[in-house]
């Protein structure tokens, strides 16, 4: 039996259903990818980069509540999900082209 990904502390429907849109269906199957893949898939699939929305879930996949996320801690955190929204998420496209290059259709910009 599967756990949904909304049964992880911090984390409600609507994180449930970006999950989703980016195919990952499950608590077991987010735990398992861990939140950097996690969040990369999201932000792939066409969810919007939001800080606090990162953390609530490295939080939560850790089973501490979304605000025990402070000082140097969060600082490390702010870097890797700068790293991850640079690496995934393509500022210079519109939500069309976005959607267009996920499915093949249009090249990457260099």
């Amino acid at each position: 039996m599967t756990d949904p990904v909304s049964s992880i502390r911090n984390l409600g429907p609507a994180f449930e259903q970006a999950c989703n849109r980016a195919g990952i269906h499950s608590a077991q199957e987010l735990r398992a990818l861990g939140a950097d893949t996690a969040y990369t898939q999201l932000l792939k699939s066409g969810a919007r980069p939001h800080f606090i929305g990162y953390y609530v879930l490295v939080m939560g996949l850790q089973g501490r509540p979304w605000n025990d996320c402070k000082g140097k801690e969060k600082a490390a955190l702010r870097k890797r999900f700068d790293a991850i929204k640079a690496a995934a998420h393509d500022k210079g496209r519109s939500e069309l082209e976005a959607a267009l290059d996920r499915i093949g259709v249009i090249e990457k910009r260099p």
